[in-house]
């Protein structure tokens, strides 16, 4: 298990390149599989999580070819369906949660896909009903085996449909439309998701000779295809990079700019910042934090009533970066609500924010009060074990913000979603070191 030793309380200045993103990646890697030609795809992080699914479309014989920094191409005409049923494909899909999105791909092309129950952060419950559900509209029959938590689906061939999901599922829409992408006739898909990954995901699929149409709105159109050519593509900047970084500059009242943002895909975000009183500049597609010498200032509502910060589905705010602004709200001038409404674990990290001395109260598994110190008083040094990959770049800033030196435990968790932190923290003044 490696560790981060972390000197808080500098200054930090500098420019800061957020990777690709996370999330993209797992599903465009998954993507490759609907096509027997080459796909290039370039600005993949180098991260666990992603690392672990390219490594397992290779199990699958998907043939790979590093061709650059972040950049590969990938070629799956001749895909190896016997290591789907197997021990070993068992144990390394069950260490991914973005494993579960080969599934739709393997089902569309090949009439069947399986997937142990994957892992992941230990935030709460994460059910795969809509994917399953999604492909049994399409015509697949599903089948679970209770003694290994061993799902599978099969269909001789898809057939289009009209469905409503349950929810606006990220990763079950992108099944979903790798599935239908496929499949014989027109898909309708309702309440689908819409955040800028999952456009950037059919936008290549129509590269690709996919069509659908509704990109971007909550009602997908597709209509069938026979097969998918190769293409070329480039993922967008990781957003929940972008806003660890603004909460960085703001807590260590440091002067940061982050580069090549993407500001047209980045939605609530700034707004949300600045409403917790933070200076987002935007200069061309960067973003600039001044050095908040004075702190920051929550803002009320209209009425004078607490600020309340919540998560939603696309365009709403990303549940990712919660986390996040709960340990920035630590130093604000104010108090405000945090409503974590997606994941029930995923504010218990609080704790050791209260260790440190941030003035916390934990309503309940998804509601969390915060008053602000003003930097009137620092945070403390302590130690801590990161729980998950938001919580532990949480707890990571409020290292770096805190007076002393810090010791963060397991993480290999911060590693599964930050591309080589360490070394771009120190680049722009952190003082962090790993111990492995």
């Amino acid at each position: 298990m490696a560790t981060f030793i972390i000197e808080g309380g500098h200054q930090l200045k500098g420019q800061i390149q957020p990777q690709g993103a996370k999330n993209e990646a797992l599903q465009i890697l998954c993507a490759v599989l609907l096509t027997p030609e080459r796909v290039t795809i370039n600005n993949i992080p180098d991260i666990v999580d992603v690392n672990k699914l390219i490594a397992l479309l290779g199990k699958l014989g998907v043939k790979i070819n590093k061709i650059g920094s972040g950049s590969y191409t990938f070629k799956a005409d001749d895909v190896n369906l016997n290591y789907l049923e197997s021990a070993e494909f068992k144990e390394d899909g069950k260490g991914l949660r973005g494993s579960i999105m080969i599934v739709g791909p393997l089902l569309a092309r090949f009439g069947k896909g399986y997937i142990p129950k994957p892992g992941g952060d230990k935030i709460g419950r994460r059910r795969l009903d809509t994917h399953f559900e999604g492909f049994i509209n399409l015509g697949a029959k599903f089948r679970y085996n209770r003694e290994d938590h061993f799902y599978g689906v099969e269909a001789e061939k898809l057939k289009g449909t009209y469905m409503l999901l349950d929810e606006a599922s990220v990763t079950g829409t992108a099944n979903i439309v790798m599935a239908a992408v496929l499949a014989e006739g027109r898909t309708t898909i309702y309440n689908a998701a819409c955040e800028p990954y999952l456009q950037q995901l059919c936008k290549m699929l129509n590269r690709m000779g996919a069509k659908i149409s509704g990109i971007g709105s909550n009602m997908l159109i597709i209509d069938g295809v026979d097969t998918l050519g190769g293409t070329d593509h480039r993922m967008l900047p990781d957003m929940i990079e972008i806003g660890s970084w603004i909460g960085l500059a703001a807590m260590t009242k440091s002067d940061l700019t982050i580069t090549n943002v993407s500001w047209d895909d980045l939605g609530q975000i700034p707004n949300v910042f600045r409403k917790i009183g933070i200076t987002v500049e935007r200069q061309g597609d960067d973003i600039h934090i001044p050095a908040h010498k004075d702190g920051y200032e929550i803002q009320s509502y209209i009425d004078g009533s607490i600020l309340t910060i919540s998560d939603a589905p696309w365009p709403g705010f990303t549940p990712d970066l919660l986390s996040i602004v709960l340990v920035i709200l630590t130093q604000a001038r104010g108090s405000a609500l945090v409503h974590q409404k997606m994941f029930e674990s995923r504010l218990f990290f609080v704790d050791k924010l209260i260790d440190m001395g941030a003035k916390i109260i934990l309503c309940d598994p998804h509601r969390a009060t915060v008053i602000g110190h003003d930097f009137k008083s620092s945070l403390k040094a302590t130690t801590m074990t990161s729980p998950d990959i938001r919580a532990g770049v949480s707890l990571l800033i409020a290292a770096l913000s805190a007076k002393g030196t810090s010791t963060i435990h397991n993480i290999e968790q911060i590693d599964r979603g930050y591309e080589n932190i360490d070394t771009r923290l120190r680049a722009i003044g952190a003082k962090i070191k790993r111990i492995d």
